[in-house]
């Protein structure tokens, strides 16, 4: 019995990496579709977010089941607990994504994107997936610096998305006010979509230390711990 519920606990984590994948996917191919006004692959995005919608209910289900049937205590109700609020922001990144995706076909068969601003948005939607790659690295190995790395990471991204208010403020916009609302969303779905792998990192922090990534202190990790 023990080794079956290890098995499950096993399989849980295992299906909140292909999470992470499948979204870390969704992000790219979204922005390609934005960029290029592919309208056929903004639409496969679309369509695909339903299979992280359903891996998350399968694994909320799961995980409800081991609480009901296991009461796990410690580490191992760490795990469960922690999987499920994971599983949630990746689901909430896989909508950011779509949300990327449907900019692209509400706009088709214009880009929602100036020519100018190729450059940044290509750029943020690369460091995206870079994040959530990372992020699903950190769920396989529980490495924990690599998780709080994820923070300084970030930093990167809200740089970006300050460049782009920073175009919108200028004088010499000249692509409208709709344009300037459509770039504007894009800016805080990447920010956002990165906010999730950041926390994503956080709670394996915690999964594995006990503590909050807030609190932990460089100096104070323990090897393994």
């Amino acid at each position: 019995m023990r080794d079956a519920y290890h098995e499950e606990l096993d399989s849980i984590g295992e299906g909140l990496v292909e999470m992470a994948r499948l979204v870390g996917s969704a992000i790219g191919r979204a922005t390609t579709a934005m960029l290029d006004a592919d309208l056929k692959l903004a639409e496969s995005v679309i369509a695909a977010d339903q299979k992280v919608d359903d891996l998350q209910h399968d694994l909320e289900a799961r995980a409800i089941a081991l609480l009901a049937r296991q009461q796990p205590v410690a580490t191992d109700l760490r795990i469960v607990v922690t999987s499920l609020r994971m599983s949630a922001d990746l689901e909430r990144s896989g909508d950011l994504a779509q949300h990327v995706a449907k900019l692209a076909r509400l706009r088709f068969p214009d880009s929602a994107v100036p020519r100018d601003l190729h450059a940044t948005i290509l750029e943020m939607g690369q460091l995206a997936q870079r994040l959530m790659a990372k992020a699903a690295e950190v769920i396989i190995t529980k490495d924990v610096d690599l998780a709080l790395q994820l923070e300084t990471d970030d930093d990167e991204m809200d740089l970006l998305h300050r460049t782009l208010f920073t175009h919108l403020i200028d004088d010499r916009w000249k692509h409208g006010i709709e344009t300037a609302v459509d770039v504007t969303l894009l800016g805080r779905y990447y920010e956002r979509y990165a906010d999730h792998a950041v926390a994503v990192a956080k709670r394996v922090v915690y999964l594995v230390t006990g503590e909050h990534a807030d609190e932990l202190q460089p100096e104070t990790r323990v090897e393994g711990a």
